[in-house]
């Protein structure tokens, strides 16, 4: 038997307000044992991160712990301790040391006027006695353990082929110089701050924060949300890799049962603050038993495979709750959705391929400036550098590569919401590249975007309905206010949500519903084309799911051009006829869906094909699972 490292027996936690009160977590309980990775899964507001926020003592008012009991173990067979009775002094003993968290969005959690060195050392002496230099030297061991600084030994190796390269007739720098050059290596590196990293870079300075006081229980909240499937797949590998050779008890939470399938031992899938199932992670994976998590498991778009629609959670179950907060569950047995076939996959494309292209793009360019030392243009960034391509009418056309790559610039750059340095847009045979005031203004009635983040995107000021007739009255569509308020209820209904919706502010929805707005919004004014900018990234997988099958939808019942924009290959696999691959501002690879997934030629396609987790019953048991 392993020693146990964490019992969590009945928990429940509720927040008040308003007269009432949420149950958050109802009554669950897990054991974790040392080296043990233990997956907890679930939809927003399921009571994932709520669960994990108890754990360290971090709830905040009006949220309290209403019962059950937290027993954690800090040394083999010594007394455990309930960490619901620990008073706040002695909790934060433990908190930060012997139970540490990565949380979902680094940036947030990193203090941006504070360089990273000086946090990963103050975070070092808060839990260990030690001297601010022996701190330094602790937070570089970290940076280089989650590989995020090379070894010594490669610094100096990178060093001496350097100095080689650029003087060949020089003398090798001695081991002393070579010393000095990995300090002033290694110290640069402290001396950054966080807007100056990536975001997998931020997330491995908070993975080696939180492994600074080798603790015994780490606990990363969603941490590869944010991040492209390629260093989603990084963070993964290094996580496991930490867990494995510090012999940790680590609990993984995401709202993606793909996810879940690359790294935990055991997954506990929750459900509206209950554990609705919860096994060994192959048996979850290849024989769920419970509705939800059937949904959870179908409802993210595979490679292999390419049904007409997604499923959805709502095809395995209704969920119903009583009047006394009773939650009642009726399975259902879901209809199956068609393949789509390769014969109709090749007449679709032969349809399309005989029309003249919408929009026709030749040899674009768009640059950034650098600014110089007096502040003068020094030189450009090429964020997009000669892209050419046509898109159909009709088409979806999907756009796929890491962040960075360009996709996202050159979507804004076709609306014209950014200024190309050269080359041509042509839209429904007009030259819009330099298209300026009412022309440009017309033109915006015909090509439209749907943005990542569906908050963001809407004015938190303004009601529902106030923000989808926007449009309308911009461009004097309907002759009364009453007219585009029928337009705006039209859509919105359209959409899948209630006319009555309308006199409701953005924050009065889920993220889901909030997107499901924005399309209506972009509906408004009938356009030919829209721009989806990864506009299910930001969404729980059964949401997702729901939304690509609507934009399928609309788009046979508007007769709509999509350019669909992601890092996702296998959501764009789903939605797309044809596949452009972006890296480094060029399109590197471009083919049907299925000839890019199934004969990638750049070995940077390949690389994104296999960042994507499956959540297949062979993948998991083809990982290196611990004996539990």
């Amino acid at each position: 038997m392993r020693e146990t490292i964490l019992e969590v027996r009945n928990l429940q936690v509720e927040f008040s307000g308003d007269g009432s009160i949420v149950k958050a977590v109802d009554g669950i309980s897990f054991t974790l044992n040392r080296g043990e990775t233990l997956g907890i899964v679930g939809e927003s507001g399921s009571g994932k991160s709520v669960t994990s926020l108890a754990v360290m003592g971090l709830l905040q008012t009006p949220g309290r712990v209403s019962g059950g009991e937290i027993w954690f173990h800090p040394q083999a067979n010594s007394n455990p301790i309930n960490l619901v009775k620990l008073p706040a002094e002695q909790m934060q003993l433990y908190r930060g040391g012997d139970i540490a968290m990565i949380f979902q969005e680094p940036m947030s959690s990193l203090n941006p006027v504070y360089t990273i060195g000086f946090q990963l050392t103050e975070a070092i002496m808060r839990h260990q006695n030690v001297s601010v230099a022996e701190a330094q030297r602790l937070a570089i061991a970290g940076l280089q353990e989650v590989k995020l600084l090379p070894s010594d030994e490669l610094i100096k190796q990178q060093y001496l082929e350097t100095w080689h390269q650029t003087d060949p007739n020089s003398s090798k720098p001695n081991e002393s110089k070579l010393a000095q050059l990995v300090k002033q290596y290694k110290d640069a590196m402290l001396e950054r701050y966080p807007h100056q990293l990536s975001g997998g870079q931020l997330q491995r300075v908070m993975i080696a924060m939180a492994i600074s006081c080798n603790p015994l229980l780490l606990i990363a909240d969603e941490p590869t949300t944010a991040l492209d499937v390629t260093v989603q797949a990084t963070i993964i590998d290094l996580l496991r890799e930490l867990q494995q050779s510090r012999d940790m008890a680590l609990i993984f939470i995401t709202h993606d049962l793909g996810l879940i399938s690359e790294i935990a031992d055991k997954v506990a899938v929750m459900y509206k603050g209950k554990v609705v199932e919860y096994g060994v992670s192959e048996q979850i994976f290849s024989n769920p038993q419970h509705p939800y998590t059937k949904g959870l498991v179908a409802c993210r778009p595979t490679l292999n495979r390419r049904p007409n629609k997604l499923l959805t959670v709502s095809d395995y179950m209704i969920a119903e709750e009583t009047a006394t907060g009773q939650l009642i569950i009726q399975e259902k047995e879901p209809q199956q959705p068609p393949e789509v076939t390769t014969e109709e996959i090749s007449a679709r494309w032969a349809t399309l391929s005989e029309k003249s292209p919408l929009l026709q793009i030749r040899e674009l360019k768009v640059g950034f400036p650098v600014r110089g030392v007096f502040g003068g243009t020094k030189r450009y960034t090429m964020a997009v550098n000669g892209v050419s391509f046509d898109v159909k009418p009709g088409e979806t056309l999907g756009l796929v590569g890491e962040s960075g790559c360009g996709k996202t610039t050159l979507g804004r750059t076709l609306l014209r919401l950014i200024e190309p340095m050269s080359g041509q847009i042509v839209f429904d045979g007009q030259d819009i590249t330099t298209l300026k005031g009412e022309p440009l203004q017309k033109l915006r009635r015909e090509m439209q975007i749907v943005f990542q983040n569906p908050f963001s995107s809407l004015d938190p000021r303004m009601k529902i309905g106030e923000a989808v007739m926007e449009p309308l009255l911009i461009h004097s569509v309907g002759k009364t206010k009453r007219q585009r308020r029928e337009r705006a209820a039209e859509l919105l209904e359209r959409v899948g949500l209630n006319a009555d919706a309308m006199n409701r502010y953005p924050h009065q929805f889920s993220g889901g519903q909030r997107q499901r707005v924005c399309i209506a919004r972009s509906l408004a004014l009938n356009p030919k084309f829209i721009i989806c900018d990864e506009s299910v990234s930001a969404l729980d997988v059964s949401v997702q799911a729901q939304v690509l099958n609507l934009l399928k939808e609309l788009q046979e019942d508007f007769q709509l051009t999509y350019i669909f924009i992601s890092h996702d290959l296998s959501v764009v696999k789903f939605m797309s006829d044809r596949i452009l691959v972006m890296n480094r501002g060029q399109i590197v690879e471009q083919g049907t869906a299925e000839s890019i997934y199934r004969e990638p030629k750049e070995e940077y396609t390949q690389k994104l094909i296999a960042s994507i987790p499956t959540g297949s019953p062979e993948r998991v048991r083809n990982r290196q699972v611990r004996t539990l």
